[in-house]
């Protein structure tokens, strides 16, 4: 689709789907763009509101986003072991209700302890979950953070254990500091069961050092996967340099913006990868990247009630956070959405998705 003169000029061609057909596996992990999709809470009871939960699963599925379920943006942190389970029943039914039968699910499974780990990634992957996202627990981070043989062995056990593969989570944010490093994360690359990491440190430089080292022919053929449709990705926790990461052998980006914007995003990891072989393509890709980097960096700062709040405005549904999270105030609200940020990037989405408001 062609943007409209003003924004970006070029038409690039397609570049293929994130979710492509069967491979070896029934739901292979391709490289693309995911989003971590909040859960919705009923006002008062703060039950799960899974009709919105569903409508939403689909939503950006059929835009060509990957769904990521409880994670952070997800508030896995505010969810009991039960009430995982349910979501993760609940968008596969949901996709697979829509024909999105080969759409993978990505699930949240750190927990407290590497039992409780164990134990949560097999009941996900038992309700339905293709891949488990893990974070290591930031409680003990004093001891952890500087202890990277005890973080090697966090994942590694995990993952020897998990019926599916596991990525890696490194988000210092919510982890109590614990900041992952490029050789340690290359490290556990080798193992044949964990399939990527997502890097929510924000860190360029480390990206680009892992995707390195895990992009050649040498790497596949000597670290093979258990699961030869879960290669190991590399992708940004943030959407504002998909395009860098991408010309460094990045893999994409697992971004809550994906939720507000999925059609801008898969566009822009689209054009980022066909620029590869086409510099021709290299200046509109540049021009998406500017509006959303922008709009990541604005939008961002809000957490999930922004994003939650921008769904209400745009979707008709989002409603607020569980408790002790404190809902946006109506000012922050007003001020997100007339952001020229935030306005630039709801033009370009509705110019990609075909809809006028």
């Amino acid at each position: 689709m062609t943007l409209a003169r003003g924004v970006c000029s070029r038409s690039p061609a397609m570049a293929a789907s994130v979710n492509g057909v069967h491979s070896t596996i029934s739901r292979p992990l391709k490289a693309g763009v995911f989003a971590p999709i909040p859960t919705f809470f009923l006002p008062e009871s703060e039950d799960l509101d899974l009709p919105s939960f569903e409508a939403h699963v689909v939503r950006i599925a059929s835009a060509g986003v990957g769904p990521l379920i409880a994670g952070s943006m997800g508030e896995a942190i505010h969810l009991s072991h039960a009430e995982r389970l349910v979501l993760i029943r609940t968008a596969r039914k949901a996709l697979d209700g829509a024909g999105l039968t080969t759409v993978p699910l990505i699930v949240g499974t750190g927990a407290s302890s590497t039992r409780e780990t164990v134990e949560l990634t097999s009941q996900a992957a038992a309700a339905g979950a293709d891949y488990a996202i893990v974070i290591a627990s930031g409680y003990f981070a004093g001891v952890l953070a500087g202890n990277p043989a005890a973080l090697k062995a966090f994942f590694t056990e995990v993952a020897e254990k998990s019926p599916i593969p596991i990525m890696i989570y490194n988000y210092p944010g919510a982890s109590g500091g614990i900041d992952l490093d490029s050789d340690l994360i290359t490290d556990l690359a080798t193992n044949s069961n964990i399939c990527g990491v997502k890097l929510t440190c924000g860190n360029v430089g480390k990206l680009t050092r892992i995707a390195d080292a895990v992009s050649g022919t040498a790497f596949k053929s000597t670290y093979p996967r258990k699961n030869p449709g879960a290669p190991f990705l590399v992708l940004g926790g943030f959407i504002d340099f998909l395009t860098p990461s991408a010309f460094a052998n990045g893999h994409g980006a697992i971004t809550g913006l994906g939720n507000v914007s999925p059609y801008a995003i898969r566009k822009l990891f689209e054009l980022s990868e066909a620029a590869r072989t086409d510099l021709s393509l290299l200046p509109e890709a540049q021009c998406i990247q500017g509006i959303i980097a922008r709009a990541d960096y604005t939008i961002a700062k809000t957490s999930i009630v922004g994003t939650k709040f921008l769904l209400e405005k745009l979707y008709g549904y989002g409603g607020t956070t569980r408790k002790p999270l404190p809902p946006i105030t109506p000012a922050a609200a007003q001020a997100l959405w007339e952001h020229p940020h935030t306005q630039a990037l709801v033009v370009l989405e509705r110019q990609l998705s075909g809809k006028t408001k």
